[in-house]
C-alpha cells in the first residue's frame, strides 16, 4: 500500500454543498494536503477531465443535469483518463446501484458516512491503495465501503 500522501489531486463531482462540507472535513481530518476540485454534474467533470487528469474520482449518481452513472460510462470509454480509479460516492444503496457501478468499471461504491471520522477512515483506506503502480478492482464482496 502506499502512502496516503501521494494522493495529491481529488475531484469531486456532487452537487449538494452539505456533502461536499462533510467530504472536505473528513479529507481535513486526514491531516495531509490534497488538492480537491469540485464538479456539480458530469459535463463540469468531464470538462475538469479535459483540462487535468487527478489522482482519483469520488462521483455521486444523483446529480442535476449528466448523472453519475452516465459520467463513468463515458470516464471508462476514454483513454485519455479511463485508468483513473473512480468511486461511487452516494447515500443510494440498493443492489440495482451497486451492481450497475461495479458493472460500468467503478473501484469502490463508498457509500456517504453518518460521521465525518467515519468517513476520514473510509478515504483513508481508499488512499492508502498504490493506485499509480495498478488500478485495482475489487472483488464484488470487497466493492461496497460502509454500511448498506
Amino acid at each position: 500500500m502506499e502512502s496516503i500522501s501521494q494522493i495529491r489531486n481529488v475531484f469531486l463531482a456532487e452537487d449538494d454543498e452539505d456533502d461536499v462540507l462533510i467530504f472536505k472535513l473528513a479529507l481535513h481530518k486526514l491531516s495531509v494536503v490534497i488538492e480537491l476540485k469540485q464538479a456539480s454534474d458530469g459535463d463540469m467533470l468531464l470538462d475538469l477531465l479535459r483540462k487535468e487528469i487527478p489522482d482519483i474520482i469520488f462521483l455521486d449518481i444523483k446529480m442535476r443535469g449528466k448523472d453519475g452513472m452516465a459520467s463513468i460510462v463515458e470516464i471508462r470509454n476514454n483513454s485519455e483518463y479511463n485508468h483513473v480509479p473512480v468511486v461511487m460516492y452516494t447515500s443510494l444503496k440498493g443492489d440495482k446501484f451497486v451492481d450497475e457501478s461495479f458493472a460500468n468499471g467503478a473501484n469502490f461504491y463508498l457509500l456517504k458516512a453518518n460521521s465525518i471520522s467515519l468517513l476520514a477512515e473510509k478515504l483513508k483506506l481508499i488512499f492508502s491503495i498504490d493506485w499509480k503502480s495498478y488500478n485495482y478492482y475489487p472483488p464484488k464482496a470487497e466493492f461496497v465501503l460502509g454500511a448498506q
